[in-house]
């Protein structure tokens, strides 16, 4: 209990009295607590907050709650027994006494009626505080409705016809109580509880509905149309299609409420709705569910979705009308509107431009069919719309383009061509033409035909709005400045691909116009009427993005020109930072070209040598750009370098290499990485094995020439690990080999055998320099710069092994030469540094190795887990922050053990196994995401390898183990801060489940075992899951136990089965005869009705069932 406080000033009392629930509650004193919780802050927030947790968690809280809300003059207070009652209801309503949950339900009913009687006076905060109740109200209907509660949707219904501002209230309570069941109810109620409550609503909501249109048609109250709306918006997409289609509802939305200002969102939210049903699904789903109301069977069906068809395209012309009305496409500029309006002009717009895309993405063949000009009214507002400065509205109009024009395009392919002299007159799209059927699309006319006026100006869009691709290295920064970009956006990349892939479909449909509008764009960056950095950069990635889509002849004219074009500008615009803009557009332009470059020499080569020329421009982010251009032109164009091409003295690698040091010698050390790799997949590309070599050593001349001649100072006893200068050249030339590696692969084996005891040796050396220097300062040794860099050199010769060792093709060679001298240098050097010197780069390195070299490690495993297992294991069981890149190491070299090396795993000791069993079992009771996966992972590739080994070794391991980790998964699968691993956590027990039910474990699972595997597994699990979790009835965790071993076989009904059960076990179960017993009934029978098809299946299969577990077919 807290004490009172001097630091918590001014109270009338001892503010812990409130705690004492033998005492009459103080309100005034609670108010006093909350208001110092809210307004203060420091010791006396802390305090205050301590002591309202301690109240709100007494389990007698509850009954303080009416007090408050009925005397408490503070907001904040009143919220507060919300709260509580909520919690209440949420986790104990079955087991309070009768009289207490309905004196709860009449005291919130009340209260939620009182409160919505003065809802025209209510402030800001009262209303918020109605919407507490009602959802509180909400809460208690999920238990009771409709079992306990059977009459509540007509009492509700009765009393919103008695007064107005109720019955918005009341909607409000609808338009919620939706919300909970179809929207929110996955991770909150079980299956059959939320089947149920979806087919009460489904039978109750014809009442709601007749309330809902009498609202529409007689109400003039703005608020109670507009509650009603938004609880129509949440009703459209389960109530039946007939209440939509066969009712004045539609008219009532498009003609009545859709021009009306304040109702134009919502109305346009419900017809969005409408638009996105899936009506060919929900009829024949209706269809079989009730094959006596449609008679004619598929052709009566058919029928009907034809007349659904016509209503839909009924609802879109009419809508169309209102909304020409409201934007007049003569008239408006979506751009203006949306800076000048408001939020709800600019919902407007947001919510116009979902509608027109859903309509058109569901039912576009339907108006193409009756009412064409209908259709190209709407593509055209889209087209205005997507102008407009949001990149959320961008976005949705992208999304619709994207399957638009693919659809067109694929429809292009299987069409005949069309005629052109046929196109129907696409210009008269003024109101006029929003009249039904007026111009149906003539036979044989090429859907891509009629449309070509609108898909000129998508295309002209989607240039102007173009966004950077991932490849472009220097942007505008907020001052104006050109800068190298110094992170990527996700966001941005996601949309670029996006946009990529419309124009590219664009460009197929009419490349002639994609072309045509390209150079209009390009000639006016040229005259200055368009010059923007900004628009120079959004034409040329647009450029960029279409490469393919042309054909290759029209694609060279186009290129070159484009390209001609662009040198032109850089010649003539003057100052360094707009040179560098155009610049770093022709590097883009060009990478993206390979067909064009691969088929164009010379070209090429004038390329690559502007690259290099470039590589000497010292404005921020040219090089970059042209070494990442350097590197994409090589991967894609690499053969071209190694062949001697026509008019050539010899292949272009060759000059390459001769002229590398005037090349790179005003590259940064990373630059200069970049550019050996790229020139790596060059030397790749040289299939004779004698020319790659000289190739390779021909690229490594340079770091090999100062690696040489460092280490002969080094042998010379010059003491060079000393000087801070040459352990960074070390660390560059190591660095540099790891770039070239990366690229070369498997032919980098020519330069790994000339530096490979050399490597070994400065990675001895740098420990010992490491430790030297430790042991002469241990307090701040591990910052000084000279010890960081012999780190680095460490890190960078494990890199170095790990990128040759898993790019290698004779790995049974290198298990035998290379891999032990790397293990006995790295393994050793670990376990005897002090853990801050302990690089988890080995950890990360064998596991790699270990994954490469599979079945060939299975000697060192032992070696390996004595020398890293325990030491890093003692440096992260401490707790659960320190040493991240060690954790992940650790778990990520076991996994590797157990999967690329698993025999050698089964022959460890066993009390090196059994460490390896808890550590995997620690790893995934981890509350790192990361670690908690990986573990998971390694327990089912545990069960999984178990599954193909030798019968005696699975039955020891099953008998050693199995239950400990059943124990373990059920641990993590019912705690809260393991929720991140459910997924994993629940396809382990499924594959624990099966192993049992398949007879994969043939042992007893236990000494003593006296029955059978499934029938003791089926008895303990019950036991232990009753006795952690007394508040949830038996039967409940029998049908849980039932159905796991019943539904172990298909994820998709076992993962929602384990949820049902830990939404049970969140709440106390009810007596019997309750609704949960129901819902176990129901649920059992499901689960009896899956054994005996499962039974059935077995029985067609002869021998598969038992003689005894067969029915008496002796007759």
């Amino acid at each position: 209990m807290l004490a009172a406080s001097a630091n918590i000033p001014n109270y009338t009392m001892d503010p812990a009295l409130l705690l004492d629930f033998a005492r009459p509650l103080d309100v005034a004193l609670l108010d006093q607590v909350v208001t110092t919780f809210y307004s203060s802050h420091g010791v006396q927030q802390q305090q205050a907050q301590q002591l309202l947790t301690q109240f709100q968690d007494h389990p007698d809280s509850w009954t303080r709650a009416d007090k408050i809300l009925d005397e408490s003059r503070v907001m904040q207070s009143k919220y507060l027994a919300l709260t509580i009652l909520e919690r209440l209801i949420q986790t104990k309503w079955k087991v309070l006494p009768e009289d207490a949950r309905t004196g709860i339900k009449g005291f919130i009913v009340q209260r939620v009626i009182s409160t919505s009687q003065t809802e025209a006076t209510l402030s800001r905060d009262d209303r918020q505080f109605l919407g507490k109740l009602n959802l509180v109200l909400v809460q208690i209907l999920k238990q009771e409705w409709p079992h306990n509660w059977p009459n509540f949707i007509p009492e509700l219904v009765s009393a919103s016809r008695t007064s107005v501002p109720l019955c918005e209230n009341n909607m409000a309570i609808l338009k919620l109580l939706s919300e909970e069941v179809f929207d929110f109810s996955a991770e909150a109620m079980t299956q059959v509880k939320v089947r149920n409550l979806k087919n009460q609503m489904s039978i109750e909501c014809s009442q709601v509905f007749d309330l809902c249109m009498e609202v529409l048609n007689s109400a003039t109250q703005k608020s109670l149309i507009i509650a009603t709306l938004a609880t129509l918006h949440r009703f459209i997409n389960w109530i039946p299609l007939g209440y939509i289609f066969e009712t004045p509802l539609v008219a009532l939305l498009t003609s009545k409420f859709l021009g009306v200002l304040e109702f134009r969102n919502l109305v346009l939210k419900c017809l969005t709705e409408i638009a996105n049903l899936d009506t060919v699904e929900m009829v024949q789903r209706a269809a079989a569910a009730n094959p006596d109301a449609l008679p004619g069977g598929a052709s009566a069906a058919q029928q009907q979705q034809e007349a659904i068809d016509k209503l839909y395209s009924d609802m879109f012309v009419t809508a169309m009308g209102q909304i020409a009305a409201m934007v007049p496409l003569e008239t408006t500029n979506f751009e203006t509107r949306w800076e000048d309006g408001d939020n709800e002009e600019q919902e407007f717009i947001q919510n116009l431009a979902l509608f027109l895309t859903t309509f058109l993405g569901k039912h576009m063949k339907v108006l193409e069919r009756d009412n064409v000009n209908v259709s190209l009214y709407a593509h055209r507002c889209l087209a205005g719309i997507a102008r407009v400065d949001e990149r959320e509205v961008f976005k949705v109009c992208l999304e619709f383009w994207a399957k638009w024009v693919k659809d067109l395009y694929d429809d292009s392919l299987q069409q005949p061509a069309g005629s052109t002299g046929n196109r129907p007159d696409v210009l008269n799209l003024g109101l006029t033409s929003l009249q039904p059927n007026a111009a149906a699309v003539p036979p044989g006319t090429r859907r891509r035909e009629m449309y070509a006026p609108i898909l000129s100006e998508v295309r002209v869009v989607a240039i102007e709005r173009m966004v950077k691709p991932e490849e472009v290295l220097i942007v505008e920064n907020d001052d104006g400045q050109i800068v190298r970009e110094s992170m990527k956006e996700v966001d941005t990349i996601v949309l670029y691909k996006s946009m990529r892939e419309c124009l590219v479909y664009l460009t197929h449909l009419d490349p002639r116009d994609t072309e045509d509008i390209m150079l209009r764009k390009l000639t006016r960056q040229i005259d200055g009427t368009e010059w923007s950095w900004a628009n120079l950069n959004k034409l040329c990635w647009a450029v960029g993005s279409i490469s393919g889509a042309m054909n290759e002849d029209h694609e060279k004219s186009f290129l070159v020109q484009v390209i001609k074009e662009l040198l032109g500008l850089v010649d003539m615009k003057k100052g360094k930072d707009n040179k560098a803009v155009v610049a770093s557009n022709i590097m883009y332009v060009v990478g993206q070209y390979p067909r064009f470059l691969k088929a164009h020499w010379r070209f090429l080569k004038t390329v690559v040598k502007k690259l290099f020329e470039f590589m000497h421009e010292t404005h921020e982010g040219v090089q970059d750009m042209a070494c990442d251009t350097y590197i994409k032109i090589a991967q894609k164009t690499r053969k071209q370098f190694t062949v001697q091409q026509s008019g050539e003295q010899r292949p272009f690698i060759e000059e390459i290499l001769e002229d590398l040091a005037k090349i790179t010698s005003d590259l940064q050390p990373g630059q200069v990485h970049v550019f050996f790799e790229a020139t790596g997949y060059l030397v790749a590309s040289q299939a004779n094995e004698q020319m790659q070599e000289r190739l390779v050593l021909g690229l490594m001349q340079l770091p090999n020439h100062a690696w040489d001649a460092i280490m002969q100072q080094a042998a010379s006893n010059v003491p060079v690990l000393e000087n801070l200068d040459m352990v960074r050249n070390l660390t560059n030339i190591l660095r540099t080999n790891v770039s070239a590696c990366t690229a070369i692969g498997s032919g980098f084996r020519i330069q790994m055998e000339r530096m490979f005891t050399d490597l070994l040796g400065l990675y001895r050396a740098a420990s010992l320099a490491i430790t030297k220097h430790l042991q002469a300062d241990p307090v701040t040794g591990f910052g000084r710069p000279i010890v960081r860099s012999l780190r680095s050199i460490k890190k960078e010769t494990l890199k170095l092994v790990e990128c040759y060792v898993t790019r290698a093709a004779e790995v049974q060679e290198l298990a035998v030469t290379m891999v032990p001298s790397m293990l006995e240098a790295c393994l050793g050097d670990y376990a005897q540094n002090p853990p801050q010197a302990r690089d988890a780069e080995v950890l990360h390195v064998v596991a790699s190795v270990t994954n490469r070299l599979g079945k060939y490690m299975h000697a060192q495993v032992g070696p390996i887990l004595e020398s890293v297992f325990s030491c890093t294991l003692e440096m992260i069981n401490k707790e659960l922050i320190e040493y991240p890149e060690h954790r992940v190491g650790f778990f990520k070299l076991i996994e590797a053990l157990v999967k690329s090396s698993f025999p050698a795993v089964l022959e460890l000791p066993p009390h090196v196994f059994q460490a390896l069993i808890n550590s995997i079992v620690w790893g995934f009771k981890h509350t790192m995401r990361d670690i908690g996966n990986r573990s998971l992972d390694i327990v089912a590739e545990l069960f999984d390898n178990m599954a193909k080994s030798p019968a005696d070794l699975a039955n020891r391991f099953y008998q050693a183990y199995y239950m400990q980790l059943l124990q373990d998964v059920f641990f993590v699968l019912t705690d809260n801060e393991h929720k991140f691993g459910f997924n994993g956590q629940v396809k382990v027990l499924m594959r624990m489940m099966q192993h049992v039910t398949s007879g994969q474990v043939q042992c007893a699972l236990v000494p003593d075992q006296t029955m059978p595997n499934v029938a003791y597994l089926r008895n303990h699990l019950v036991s232990i899951l009753t006795s952690a979790f007394p508040h949830v009835a038996q039967k409940a965790v029998e049908v849980f136990v039932v159905g796991m071993f019943e539904l172990n076989k298909d994820f998709a009904s076992f993962k929602p089965h384990v949820r049902d059960f830990l939404i049970q076990i969140k709440e106390a179960a009810g007596g019997p005869g309750s609704a949960d017993d129901l819902y176990l009934l129901e649920r059992e029978e499901e689960l009896k009705e899956v054994s005996k098809q499962k039974h059935r299946a077995d029985l067609m299969v002869p021998g598969l069932v038992r003689p005894a577990d067969r029915e008496d077919d002796s007759d």
